[in-house]
C-alpha cells in the first residue's frame, strides 16, 4: 500500500528541514492534536501513539542530505516506511511530500487506509512547526 501527502511549501531551507527532521525529538512537534503518547527512545528512534490506534516506533534510516529522510517501522509486525522528500524551491522555501509504503493484508489495508492518510496529511500540515 503506497499513500502520499500533498506537498506542502515550508519556509526553511531544504538544509534546517533536513537536519530538523533527523532529531527525532522535533516529531512530537508534527503530531496531530489526538496524540496519546509520545516518548522518544534513543537518538533515532521514538514511540508514539494516537487515540484508538495502536503505538507504533519508528526509526530513522539512512537519508540524503537536504533531500530525503526515511523513517521505518522498528517492528516486524507492521512493515512500513515514511518518507520525507525534500525539493529546495528558494533559499529560504522547501517543497515536502510524505510518501507511506508498507505491506498489508487486504483487510488490514482497509482498515488503516483512511487513519494513515489523514495521519501524513497532518504530519505534512504541521512542517511550518519546526
Amino acid at each position: 500500500m503506497n499513500l502520499e501527502s500533498p506537498k506542502v511549501t515550508v519556509a526553511q531551507s531544504a538544509e534546517y528541514l533536513y537536519n530538523a527532521l533527523c532529531d527525532v525529538k522535533n516529531y512530537e512537534k508534527l503530531m496531530p492534536e489526538n496524540i496519546a503518547k509520545f516518548e522518544v527512545l534513543g537518538d533515532d528512534i521514538f514511540n508514539f501513539g494516537l487515540k484508538g490506534m495502536p503505538e507504533i516506533k519508528l526509526r530513522l534510516k539512512e537519508g540524503v542530505p537536504h533531500s530525503q529522510v526515511n523513517l521505518a517501522a522498528a517492528s516486524d509486525k507492521i512493515p512500513f516506511t515514511l518518507t520525507a522528500h525534500l525539493d529546495s524551491v528558494a533559499d529560504n522555501a522547501t517543497s515536502v511530500h510524505l510518501i507511506f509504503e508498507g505491506e498489508f493484508n487486504p483487510m488490514m489495508a482497509m482498515m488503516i487506509k483512511g487513519p494513515i492518510t489523514k495521519f501524513i496529511e497532518t504530519l505534512a500540515q504541521n512542517m511550518s512547526k519546526l
